[in-house]
């Protein structure tokens, strides 16, 4: 939708104050955005850390094999996740702190010993892929974000910005003209007023 304006002043005015707060934030949003898009390559990467490290505790836990038929699934429980609100570039999100899980409700002295080797191994899995989850949305996050800011950015040097430009020199050409043509029908009334004069 191009940019609508009136022939005057108040409009000229009004352009030029626009103009000048879009001007001021074009350095914010560059920073923004470079921000966002350092933390989302920067999580990016955690996240295939993450998923390396998942895809091994799942490798870690399936060298048993069959005997994990026989793995009671009440045994590794999640009793806490533990996050913490971060804010960048006035985006909040929530980070992964820690996992505690619940204590297994039977006695392990009655049980098989590969059940107790299987605990730490199944929990590890778990860690990892909830923390693989956290990642996945902080990143999900912060990219929708710097979409959002690099949409803004470019809206603003692309076309806002020139439009104000273009609409601030085409008033002013006008008011120009306008004072020119003025002047000139002063000009014309002086002289002849000074005939009538003489």
């Amino acid at each position: 939708m191009a940019l609508r304006f009136q022939y005057n002043k108040i409009a000229l005015q009004e352009l030029e104050k626009g103009l000048k707060i879009r001007l001021a934030a074009v350095p914010t949003l560059q920073a923004k955005e470079a921000a966002l898009r350092l933390e989302v390559k920067r999580l990016h990467h955690q996240l295939d850390q993450a998923e390396a490290s998942y895809r091994q505790a799942l490798q870690d836990a399936g060298r048993a094999g069959e005997l994990w038929e026989e793995f009671d699934t009440d045994l590794v429980q999640i009793r806490e996740v533990s996050t913490r609100w971060e804010k960048l570039a006035g985006v909040r999100f929530q980070v992964l702190e820690t996992i505690t899980f619940q204590d297994p409700p039977v006695a392990m002295i009655h049980q098989p010993l590969w059940l107790a080797e299987g605990i730490p191994l199944l929990q590890a899995a778990v860690r990892q892929h909830v923390r693989c989850h956290y990642l996945r949305r902080q990143m999900d996050l912060l990219d929708y974000e710097r979409k959002k800011t690099t949409q803004k950015l470019n809206l603003y040097m692309k076309v806002q910005i020139p439009e104000h430009e273009d609409a601030i020199r085409r008033i002013k050409r006008f008011l120009e003209d306008e004072e020119n043509l003025a002047k000139a029908a002063q000009k014309i009334v002086k002289k002849k007023k000074e005939q009538l004069a003489r």
